[in-house]
């Protein structure tokens, strides 16, 4: 057989290999950020109520720059535990807090029935200044990680990056701090958005070369705003490839289009991470369900029915 003949075959093999049916294997947890209003209520409790029906394997409510959304975040968690049967995990950070105050909401969230938090330093309120820590606070994530461990038997997620933490001297150094949240009691990692597959796996790679067994899971974005895009690709130090603002070029003006490139580039990437191996996948769904709940239709999931829970008030 010809060299150029194997190659077709072998990448028509790959074509069949990422649009083809998936095993029927895939788990997906969704990521929503607390509302600032009626309405933004309305939006999120429609977009929870869309996406349970996919049993994800849990769900995580985010925390604002210095915590500025702490309180909200946390009556989302509780009428999440109230009201559904979704597992909850709570963000909750270092940020503009004592470690009284910190351990305050950590008890209040056991006593709740969560188990499940999503430890993290936090951002600053204003990016400016950089991280200041709490003179009576905890002073990094590995310490939240330690007292959450001492406290009670939480499942405990951290982030990661596959193209490292803007503050961090290398991807080497980000890997081996993320290391250090391993061995002080995290139990899985959720990464930082991409768009390249490749950079995800290479980031696999490496963290397990640097000896971290803990699951991974990819953070999947998919784009409804490239504008907005750019602006926390550029907070987060993710990239954003030259070849994906070609083809958002035009298209603010026009929501179904992009929403059905959108849907295209993440179906594809997820395809192809799942043709690497990957079987959990961790969506940020910036509380709207419809790309979302396409995603994981392509993806072989299908949505069941769910009731409101039965003990809910």
């Amino acid at each position: 057989m010809s060299p150029s003949i194997d190659v077709a075959r072998k990448q028509r093999e790959q074509l069949m290999s990422l649009f083809q049916a998936p095993g029927g294997d895939i788990r997906v947890s969704f990521e929503f950020f607390p509302p600032k209003s009626e309405t933004m209520e309305e939006n999120l409790w429609q977009s929870i109520r869309r996406l349970e029906g996919f049993n994800p394997r849990f769900v995580s409510v985010t925390y604002g720059a210095g915590g500025s959304t702490r309180e909200r975040t946390h009556r989302t968690v509780s009428r999440i535990v109230n009201e559904t049967n979704l597992v909850p995990a709570a963000h909750l950070t270092c940020v503009g807090a004592s470690k009284a105050d910190v351990d305050s909401v950590v008890e209040d969230y056991w006593q709740s029935g969560v188990r499940h938090i999503v430890a993290l330093r936090g951002d600053p309120e204003d990016a400016t200044k950089g991280f200041q820590a709490h003179p009576d606070g905890y002073d990094s994530s590995i310490a939240l990680i330690e007292a959450l461990k001492a406290k009670h038997p939480f499942q405990i997620s951290v982030g990661c990056y596959p193209e490292r933490h803007p503050e961090a001297a290398s991807l080497d150094a980000d890997v081996e701090y993320l290391k250090r949240k391993v061995d002080a009691g995290a139990t899985q990692a959720i990464s930082q958005f991409f768009f390249e597959s490749d950079l995800f796996l290479r980031f696999v790679d490496k963290a397990r070369d640097a000896g971290i067994t803990v699951p991974i899971l990819p953070g999947i974005l998919p784009v409804t705003n490239f504008k907005q895009l750019k602006s926390f690709a550029g907070a987060c130090g993710a990239t954003v490839p030259v070849w994906m603002a070609h083809l958002f070029e035009g298209l603010d003006d026009e929501p179904a289009t992009r929403n059905l490139v959108a849907a295209s580039l993440a179906s594809e990437q997820c395809r192809r991470l799942y043709a690497a191996g990957v079987r959990d996948f961790h969506f940020y769904t910036l509380n709207r369900a419809e790309l979302t709940y396409g995603l994981c239709h392509m993806l072989g999931l299908r949505a069941k029915k769910t009731d409101v829970k039965k003990d809910a008030a």
